[in-house]
């Protein structure tokens, strides 16, 4: 296991779940379905918990998170609300945050593959991370 390649994916795999809440946040600010809002609600919380695992590791090591690059996070916000303004619904929605997961699975995987030497714990995390995206994906289909 080598530190710094731990720290990176455990840095990588805090941003993605902040850039995730942030997005289920700001998605339950639209007039939605309540059983899509009690979906969005159960993935956050999945994120929120995996966000704060990949915290705890980082501080054991004496590191902080990663915060999202401001521009992403803008950009992000940004494209959110103009498809949404286009068209308010859950299959709108639904594609979004499908886009959402596509992009959360692919940064992680790179980051796996990036830092090979990674500690087990942070890779299964990470795996966890994945698997997570997986699963909203496949419950957020039925939106569509």
């Amino acid at each position: 296991m080598e530190r710094r390649d731990t720290i990176e994916l455990l840095r990588e795999i805090d941003n993605g779940c902040r850039m995730a809440v942030s997005s289920f946040e700001q998605m339950q600010e639209f007039d939605l379905r309540a059983d899509l809002l009690e979906l969005l609600h159960k993935y956050e919380d999945r994120h929120c918990q995996m966000q704060d695992e990949a915290a705890e590791l980082l501080h054991e090591l004496g590191e902080e998170g990663k915060t999202p690059n401001p521009m992403a996070k803008a950009m992000s916000w940004i494209t959110t609300e103009a498809k949404m303004g286009m068209k308010e619904d859950a299959t709108q929605a639904a594609k979004i945050m499908m886009d959402g997961c596509n992009m959360g699975i692919q940064s992680i995987g790179e980051a796996i593959s990036k830092y090979p030497s990674a500690s087990d714990g942070s890779v299964k995390l990470a795996r966890k991370l994945i698997k997570s995206e997986e699963d909203f994906m496949a419950e957020i289909k039925e939106y569509l």
